[in-house]
């Protein structure tokens, strides 16, 4: 077992959205940062979202003003800070006869455009679906729709660029890698750790202890020694169906269905679609999460109520699922549990600090973050103001409507690339495209190709500047390449990976 002298300000367990803000914000403002993650980043729940930046139109009906304020406030900073792996989304909301009547889907739209005070993005119009494109693949029936604004992400890149800009200013970052227990020594934490991939221990000691575990949270918790029980927690389950593109605009719907939920039908990665999501409390392992036979059928069912071509279990592509760890446990629809975040904060005699977080939703992830680290001034010597809301993600220092002028010179510069992979790349990595594809002057120049555009040198950068370390990393969290291969491309990367 190797320990180490030095003591950190603070150790972070968890890289999901939640830890990796934090790992950058505290990193940011002076703190020594050391964040461990037993899987991959993002591996979980953060990659598993709808891949909203939006304030959570439906949470209006639960009265939850204040987190749809919340987010809706930090839904354009979030936008205007990471222009490649987010965009603008407007979503179209058929009306339906016996469902919410029209003029409550107008007060709800009115107070969402201006709870927030939205700056960047345009407000709710109403369609006639008769004449919008938008009501060509909806069943006839449809007449009205409103057009309301929100905003999407690549949830997945979301986590990956957080920790990049947090290690880039000093945070240790460290995948695969558990906390198997900690305990308060001499006013400081003793953690034990253990690589699970070697199978390695090895001990660090820190001023302040993080638990952003995610649905694993209270697991952390009980592997903490002198620390009271763990809250409730209620895991839910939300999974999402792919299936080939639906539609040919580019706005997302969001559907109202019977037993008063509703799901979104986005388009994602340029030739699919996503829907999403169910709430279903999740029993077991969070990392065992999947989507069930049920929940497929119900997304398809659900969707084919809306849509004129009925979707059915044999046209989904893809299929995933995530658990989110709410910090409700009252009894009722999982659907109504509050997606709000808290951070408890414990201490003994003024120091050891141990903060744990309880819910959340990736549009508030950097205010919590800002919140967590404000946590820890009494106990660490923080330099400087809040930083965050101005400051752009790696690759993303260029304008808010800036990603197609980008993807013009990118192609420019390598005119080897077809447009698809232009796009794709300006969309991951956006200014950072340049850095790693360099000099190349020709396509073979990027090593060897794997399929769905990409190639070896891609990998290299995902290998040495992300963290991956196995295809899955690759093609399902870095990239979504793994939609377009086969499985004899998915061996050739593995083997390639296992050589590098």
């Amino acid at each position: 077992m190797t320990q180490s002298d030095e003591i950190a300000d603070v150790l972070i367990v968890g890289g999901g959205v939640n830890g990796v803000g934090i790992a950058r914000d505290a990193a940011g403002r002076g703190l020594s940062v050391h964040l461990v993650e037993q899987g991959d980043l993002g591996g979980a729940t953060s990659s598993a979202s709808t891949k909203l930046f939006h304030g959570g139109l439906r949470y209006l009906e639960q009265y939850a003003f204040g987190l749809v304020r919340k987010a809706l406030i930090e839904r354009e900073v979030l936008l205007a800070n990471m222009p490649h792996i987010s965009k603008p989304m407007r979503f179209v909301l058929p009306h339906m006869k016996g469902m919410r009547p029209a003029w409550l889907l107008r007060l709800g739209l009115f107070i969402y455009d201006h709870l927030g005070g939205r700056k960047l993005l345009p407000g709710t119009r109403v369609l006639d679906l008769r004449n919008d494109v938008a009501g060509k693949a909806l069943k006839p029936g449809f007449r009205r729709a409103f057009e309301y604004s929100d905003g999407w992400v690549d949830d997945a890149r979301l986590v990956v660029l957080n920790a990049r800009d947090a290690a880039d200013r000093g945070a240790v970052i460290q995948t695969r890698m558990r906390l198997e227990s900690a305990a308060r020594v001499d006013g400081v934490w003793l953690a034990r750790l253990k690589d699970m991939r070697s199978g390695e221990t090895s001990e660090i000691r820190a001023r302040a202890l993080v638990n952003a575990g995610g649905p694993w949270v209270n697991k952390v918790i009980e592997g903490l020694v002198d620390v009271r029980p763990p809250d409730p927690v209620r895991l839910v389950r939300g999974s999402h169906i792919v299936v080939r593109r639906l539609f040919a605009h580019e706005r997302a719907y969001f559907f109202q269905l019977p037993d008063e939920r509703i799901i979104f039908a986005i388009p994602y990665e340029e030739d699919f679609t996503v829907i999403g999501t169910t709430d279903v409390d999740h029993a077991g392992d969070p990392a065992e999460a999947k989507c069930s036979e049920e929940e497929v059928a119900y997304l398809c069912r659900a969707a084919s109520e809306y849509f004129a071509k009925p979707i059915n279990p044999e046209d989904v592509v893809w299929t995933y699922s995530g658990v989110r760890p709410l910090d409700d446990v009252l009894d009722g629809d999982a659907s109504k549990a509050s997606r709000d975040y808290h951070i408890k904060l414990g201490d003994v005699d003024g120091k050891a600090p141990l903060i744990s977080i309880y819910g959340g939703k990736i549009t508030t992830y950097r205010k919590l973050a800002e919140q967590a680290v404000a946590e820890l001034a009494p106990y660490v010597e923080l330099s400087g103001l809040p930083w965050t809301a101005h400051a752009p993600l790696p690759g993303g220092d260029f304008a808010f409507d800036g990603r197609a002028d980008l993807v013009k010179h990118l192609s420019a510069d390598y005119p080897f690339l077809v447009a698809r992979d232009a796009r794709r790349l300006v969309a991951a990595y956006g200014t950072d495209a340049w850095k790693m594809l360099r000099d190349a002057k020709e396509a073979t120049d990027l090593g060897q190709d794997f399929g769905a555009g990409l190639s070896a040198r891609e990998v290299d950068w995902l290998m040495t500047r992300e963290w991956a370390q196995t295809a899955e990393d690759v093609l399902w969290r870095r990239t979504k390449c793994g939609l377009r291969m086969g499985a004899d491309q998915v061996k050739a990367l593995e083997i390639w990976m296992a050589k590098r």
